[in-house]
């Protein structure tokens, strides 16, 4: 329920709290969980497996307690991969839809004052080994006083096939003969301006204010304040300018990237300061800065299991001390020392594994709120789900061994 409140003064509050339920709710009903899935785990016929599942079965409160300490930090771990991990997949995935072209160039002057003029589109165009040039005009309008300016971007689209161009999250909207013409929006400027699909929209153009038809709703990771996509042929019509600021430039075949660059340069006169870029450069660099973003969030998933693997020590070690008589007991039995440590291992590699199974669906559920509502209402951005399967299984191997080996660890002095 609290996942679909909405935020309170832009924080998303409700979602906070709904994580912190999931939390504790697991760990209220651990006990339950584990005295349930031990009660149906079959007794092996060796001596120290035997016993290890028989400890297991006898005790599944005091086994809760580790087990808790596994799933709160694995899940952790778990919610920050999975949401890291689809940012970073829908960000490229992003990146090849918003940058299609070979190469971008941009108008290098100051502010809103940096242009292309016509004459130098037309210079651009006949450059040789350019297969197709496509230009784009960008400003800021104000839609509201309340509200920070947008970014419009005229750039041309078809409004049959806008999906191909923009990474919308609906299919597109055509708007019928004589509807007011199509723009669309971006999420963040959809949610501070309370637009949908299908929505009239008063468009600042020209000086005067025009109705437009919202037909779609597009992802953007790059501005913050929103921004508009209006189709260039009708920004020309409705306002005459006939000024841009960046082209996406598609080489021919065979076209080498470096020279087509310095070609580009010196069909323009020499005091045009153009910023020419290659597309792989700005995704190789947009990347380069998203993990630099999130490397810290490595660290604070590494801390996590360190914490958890303290929990399990401390569970373990106490519970080894408790069970001093009965180490002694099973040693005058026969078993050896060798033995009594298999055993604490595989009781810490069953508790554990119960752990990670319980923190992977935890965590599921976490990184979910996370990237469904709490990232949702903080930036206004969406993004696809995506299961980082690889890390999280050598994650999961990882912490089971190591829970193994804390477990015989922390039950070797009482073993002697």
């Amino acid at each position: 329920l609290l996942t679909l409140a909405p935020a309170i003064n832009g924080l998303p509050i409700a979602g906070y709290a709904a994580i912190a339920l999931v939390l504790l709710g697991t760990v209220l009903l651990m006990p339950r969980f584990a005295a349930a899935l031990f009660g149906r785990l079959p007794v092996p016929s060796g001596a120290a497996s035997g016993v290890a599942v028989a400890q297991l079965k006898a005790t599944p409160r005091r086994s809760a307690i580790s087990i808790a300490a596994i799933v709160i930090s694995f899940s952790f771990m778990v919610s920050m991969l999975v949401m890291v991990s689809s940012f970073r997949v829908s960000l490229e995935a992003w990146l090849g839809r918003m940058l299609p072209a070979d190469l971008y160039l941009r108008a290098a002057r100051s502010g809103e004052t940096a242009f292309l003029t016509p004459e130098e589109q037309d210079r651009i165009r006949s450059v040789p080994g350019f297969a197709r040039v496509q230009f784009l005009r960008v400003q800021t309008v104000l839609l509201s006083p309340e509200r920070p300016p947008v970014n419009l971007h005229a750039r041309p689209i078809n409004a049959a096939a806008a999906d191909k161009v923009l990474p919308l999250v609906a299919p597109p909207l055509v708007p019928p003969p004589g509807a007011p013409p199509p723009v669309w929006v971006s999420e963040v400027a959809a949610d501070l301006h309370g637009l949908h699909q299908g929505d009239t929209l008063a468009l600042p153009l020209g000086g005067r204010s025009i109705d437009c038809t919202v037909a779609g709703i597009w992802r953007d990771y790059a501005r913050q304040n929103g921004a508009i996509v209006i189709d260039r042929a009708v920004y020309v019509r409705l306002t005459g300018d006939r000024l841009a600021n960046d082209a996406a430039i598609w080489l021919r075949d065979g076209v080498n990237m470096v020279e087509a660059q310095h070609a580009l340069r010196e069909q323009l006169p020499p005091d045009a300061r153009l910023e020419i870029t290659a597309t792989r450069d700005v995704r190789a660099a947009s990347l380069r800065v998203f993990d630099r973003t999130f490397a810290i969030t490595y660290a604070m998933e590494i801390a996590a299991i360190i914490i958890g693997l303290f929990g399990v020590a401390a569970s373990f070690g106490a519970q080894a001390l408790a069970r001093r008589r009965e180490f002694g007991v099973l040693r005058h039995l026969g078993m050896t020392r060798r033995q009594v440590g298999a055993m604490l291992g595989q009781e810490g590699a069953i508790v554990a594994a119960l752990g990670v199974a319980a923190g992977l669906g935890v965590g599921w559920v976490v990184g979910l709120i996370l990237i469904d509502v709490i990232n949702r209402q903080s930036f206004h951005w969406s993004m696809d789900l995506h299961m980082p399967w690889v890390p999280l299984a050598a994650f999961a191997t990882l912490i089971i061994a190591a829970a193994a080996l804390t477990a015989v660890w922390s039950g070797r002095a009482a073993m002697k």
